[in-house]
């Protein structure tokens, strides 16, 4: 990535101001318009105004309202697909320069956060993963494939390490990730609007696109009030792209996943919860971390239609409450949510659609370094020839099935959580089974050895000893 560096913008430091943000309103020519003000777009429009190129951002709304700014916050490397699925579709050499992709972009969120000294961004390191059954096997098969296989920095952790960190019961084994940080997606989503302004780039709210004709040199996007002609379009715009590129959004099954904060919990959280850094459990039902010191965020529930996030404040209470019941009674303070677009085959939509029109979508259960990845691959491809976008070729645009698939999505969502709640039950209850076979067998192994023990019995008198007593008594 070209360009000069964050820490040389201002003063050192990124401020908190974010002028430049108003609607557009009159006609513009740019080299390269980006549909869609989250992560993706942003750091498309970052990376290429750097380089010199004319950058315009157009959203619909404002930067960062829906799921970049409203979710855990949670870099690291991977995708949605599983990695043994990934290296099945596309064979191990490609499945590691995907991996090592997605690396790059978690790189790119932390140097960003590092040179340009964010404000309030919250950064923490760790992230755990742990599992909700019993699978020292696969523990360490997953080590091998992600340490030996794909270079990634991870640590096996056995159920008492995990249970040291987590007193809680409901976890086993655990993958830890050292290098792996979160923070505050919010707040990270403006201060990078606020780099891609000083560096260059015009961003403009509450625009949203009303045609789109990428016929042509330079192609034409329609406003509510002006145009605006650009020789790139980059579609980054999640499920609310609309009828203007329908053909993209529907390839996206939109999943509105709610979390909540809790107030104040005091120094009984952190009895509860031993670990700074973002816990995740393998089935991706829940996602936690402890915020503002002594507050608990936690993720949960999920859906295909839309709901007020405040409806799962409940929902998410009672789920802390079934993981750590020692922290009682919490009360959420806080409830946010947002909607992701997923992928019928798990992998992020990134590349070229025809000359000129981009895409960047999909990152329903990616991460923000696969948004990250995202935009840089863009940016370069459009400027540097960089077609490293190519090795998302094998994952086209697949139909996820209208309203028939939401309806899927949702009973694939339950079955997913039903399955992982049996298949934890079972597996707690057979740990339980052991702990009292262990303890029974203990027993008997104790009271074997008690009557293998030679016995001492009463020395008999001695002869002499009986003559003595004799004559004592005449």
């Amino acid at each position: 990535m070209g360009g000069t560096s964050t820490s040389a913008i201002g003063e050192g430091r990124l401020d908190d101001t974010s002028g430049g943000r108003t609607r557009l309103a009159f006609d513009l020519d740019a080299d390269i318009c980006v549909v869609g003000g989250g992560i993706a777009g942003l750091t498309v429009a970052l990376c290429a105004a750097r380089q010199g190129a004319s950058v315009v951002v157009l959203e619909g709304r404002q930067v960062g309202w829906n799921a970049s700014g409203h979710m855990a916050g949670t870099v690291m490397p991977g995708f949605a697909l599983p990695l043994p699925d990934l290296v099945e579709r596309v064979g191990l050499s490609h499945a590691r320069e995907l991996w090592a992709l997605s690396r790059e972009g978690a790189e790119f969120i932390r140097a960003n956060v590092t040179e340009a000294m964010m404000p309030g961004i919250a950064r923490s390191e760790g992230v755990l993963e742990v599992s909700n059954v019993d699978a020292g096997d696969g523990l360490l098969r997953r080590l091998q494939m992600l340490g030996a296989d794909f270079g990634t920095e991870v640590e096996g952790w056995q159920v008492e390490r995990v249970r040291s960190a987590l007193k809680t019961g409901r976890y086993f084994q655990g993958i830890h990730y050292p290098t792996a940080f979160q923070l505050d997606g919010q707040k990270y989503v403006h201060a990078l609007a606020r780099l891609a302004l000083r560096a260059g780039a015009r961003i403009f709210e509450d625009t949203p696109v009303v045609s789109i004709d990428a016929t042509g040199v330079r192609k034409r996007i329609v406003t509510p009030s002006a145009r605006l002609r650009a020789a790139h379009i980059v579609l980054a715009g999640n499920t609310h792209l609309g009828a203007p590129l329908r053909r993209l959004s529907d390839t996206l099954l939109p999943v509105w996943r709610y979390g909540g904060i809790t107030a104040p919990l005091g120094e009984r959280l952190h009895e509860a919860i031993g670990f700074s850094g973002s816990v995740s459990d393998t089935d991706g039902i829940d996602h936690f971390r402890i915020v503002d010191g002594d507050r608990l965020m936690w993720v949960s529930p999920e859906t295909t239609w839309p709901m007020r996030p405040g409806t799962f404040a409940g929902a998410v209470a009672r789920r802390i409450r079934s993981v750590f019941p020692q922290l009682g009674q919490v009360e959420i303070a806080e409830s946010f949510g947002g909607v992701t677009g997923q992928t019928v085959h798990g992998m992020p939509q990134v590349g070229q659609l025809r000359k000129g029109l981009w895409v960047a979508s999909g990152f329903g259960r990616q991460g923000l370094n696969t948004s990250a990845m995202a935009g840089q691959l863009i940016a370069q491809g459009i400027l540097a020839g960089d077609e490293r976008w190519r090795l998302f070729s094998p994952f086209e645009l697949v139909w996820a099935g209208g309203a028939s698939g939401r309806v899927a999505g949702y009973v694939v969502s339950l079955w997913t959580r039903g399955s992982s709640a049996v298949a934890g039950g079972l597996a707690r209850h057979r740990e339980r089974v052991r702990v009292k076979e262990r303890a029974r067998e203990a027993r008997l192994a104790e009271a074997r050895r008690k009557a293998a023990a030679p016995r001492r019995l009463p020395m008999r008198p001695q002869p002499s000893d009986m003559m003595e007593g004799a004559g004592e008594e005449r």
